[in-house]
């Protein structure tokens, strides 16, 4: 689980990003971008940035707050498991990214799987939708993020790394890779496998 500090300092955000939304006496306004100030010094000080840094990356969150949404491919060819290896952090994970606006979750994963690893795929089953913070994934995100595994069919296409990615492989489960843990825990990895040989279960969730 997340420190406390900093679910604490998500509903705070919260609070204030959508009194901001909907304030329209000036007093209000003002409460609500002083919340939003301890939030930032709260996940400042949790976490060694600076104030004002923080204060920014709140400040460009705007409208309603809600989950951001990231999807995860899994993509198998016979028994192995795509992956591709991140620049940034040298570790493995399945195929991702943010969700794009104007995309479908399906249209989304599709193109993230294509852009990192080179595979077309067409995406046929969510397999899990996961709450982040519930699944010991780290370091701690200052936001809260939905995670959507979707089952994909490779459709054609050859390995190819690109700005984000440097490596693409398919690994069975015996030889998973170190892993980019930020991205996907190896529990999660354990439970798509367990997942492909019961294509029957349905999806998980939570």
């Amino acid at each position: 689980m997340e420190p406390q500090w900093l679910a604490w300092t998500k509903r705070l955000q919260a609070i204030a990003q959508n009194g901001l939304t909907f304030a329209e006496n000036p007093f209000d306004v003002e409460r609500y971008q002083a919340v939003r100030e301890v939030a930032a010094e709260m996940l400042a000080a949790g976490s060694g940035t600076s104030v004002e840094r923080v204060l920014d990356l709140l400040i460009q969150e705007a409208g309603y707050a809600t989950p951001k949404v990231d999807v995860r491919g899994v993509v198998f060819r016979d028994d192995a498991l795509l992956f591709v290896r991140e620049r940034i952090d040298g570790g493995w994970t399945l195929p991702g990214g943010w969700a794009d606006v104007g995309e479908s979750p399906g249209e989304s994963v599709v193109r993230e799987i294509h852009e990192e690893s080179g595979y077309r795929t067409r995406a046929v089953k969510v397999l899990a939708v996961y709450d982040r913070t519930r699944h010991g994934q780290v370091p701690p995100h200052p936001h809260h993020i939905y995670k959507l595994f979707f089952l994909c069919q490779l459709t054609g296409g050859t390995a190819a790394a690109s700005t984000e990615t440097d490596g693409v492989a398919f690994f069975p489960e015996a030889e998973v890779p170190d892993l980019s843990l930020g991205r996907v825990t190896p529990r999660q990895v354990a439970r798509m496998f367990e997942h492909h040989r019961h294509p029957e279960w349905l999806t998980d969730f939570d």
